[in-house]
């Protein structure tokens, strides 16, 4: 064995900064957190809220087909006769009593699926923790969407701009059984507060991808699709120009965030000290 080969063997550990020394030229995907974070995706499944209809009544009649299905039993359901006088739900029966226990719960939304009215549905917001095992046990209190169809925001709970926009996006997917004369056609009532929301974009020119938020797959994965499939923008070094181009875009935006909190922070900081001087 000769020389260099001793030689080549003695330094062959620098062969696992390889993968270091590609990424020091390569855009930082850091994200200052929690104070910055990255956009959720249209079908993220997060912490469920009880819809109701657009005149304030309540969508859940007390089925409990939600609680049969869950496989953590985490849900419990009541039901009871509406009030003749005043009826909290369109049907016979109303939802009295319903609680989910997040301890159990893994987020599988069959209950969302379960559901026959679509009382129950899934928000975007994920991030929330609790400092005792009762804060956990959500009960209709804080499940119920409010008098303006909003979610209820409990103060352990990290809600962001667009949490509550598009929830449970794929149950909304229009052509029920492949039947194109249905594609774009709502088949579901409306939300207060939200009306009726836009179903899931289709293969036809009825989608709104603004509003529902859903993404190609074209543009997120072109490395899941054949060949020719592949938009040339995307293709050589066209692609990587362009995709520089949008992460120079993002990085932009970044900072720009990041200057705006420094200025508050400053700001804050300023009159911190002022108060602190004139109570001296």
């Amino acid at each position: 064995m000769g020389f260099l080969s001793e030689l080549r063997k003695d330094l062959s550990f620098f062969g696992g900064f390889k993968l270091t020394i590609q990424h020091l030229t390569r855009p930082r995907v850091t994200f200052q957190y929690p104070e910055e974070k990255k956009p959720k995706q249209p079908r993220q499944h997060g912490r469920h809220v009880l819809n109701r209809y657009e005149d304030g009544m309540e969508k859940c009649i007390g089925c409990e087909l939600c609680a049969g299905v869950c496989p953590a039993k985490c849900i419990y359901v009541r039901g009871l006769d509406n009030p003749p006088d005043h009826p909290v739900s369109p049907g016979e029966r109303y939802g009295f009593v319903y609680e989910i226990n997040y301890l159990r719960c893994i987020n599988c939304m069959l209950c969302v699926e379960a559901c026959p009215t679509e009382a129950i549905t899934d928000s975007k917001m994920f991030e929330f923790s609790f400092t005792n095992r009762s804060d956990a046990i959500y009960t209709k209190t804080e499940l119920v969407v409010d008098d303006e169809g909003r979610p209820q925001k409990m103060p352990w709970e990290d809600w962001r701009e667009g949490d509550d926009l598009m929830t449970s996006g794929w149950m909304r997917a229009t052509a029920p059984a492949g039947n194109a004369a249905y594609e774009g056609i709502p088949q579901w009532s409306g939300e207060l507060g939200y009306g009726v929301r836009q179903g899931e974009g289709g293969q036809s020119e009825n989608r709104d991808d603004s509003v529902t938020g859903s993404k190609l797959l074209r543009d997120l994965l072109p490395g899941h699709l054949l060949k020719e499939d592949i938009d040339p923008v995307h293709l050589g070094v066209q692609g990587r120009v362009s995709r520089a181009k949008k992460q120079g875009e993002f990085n932009k935006v970044r900072l720009e965030q990041a200057r705006d909190r420094l200025i508050a922070k400053r700001a804050q900081w300023k009159v911190d000290k002022a108060n602190r001087k004139a109570a001296k």
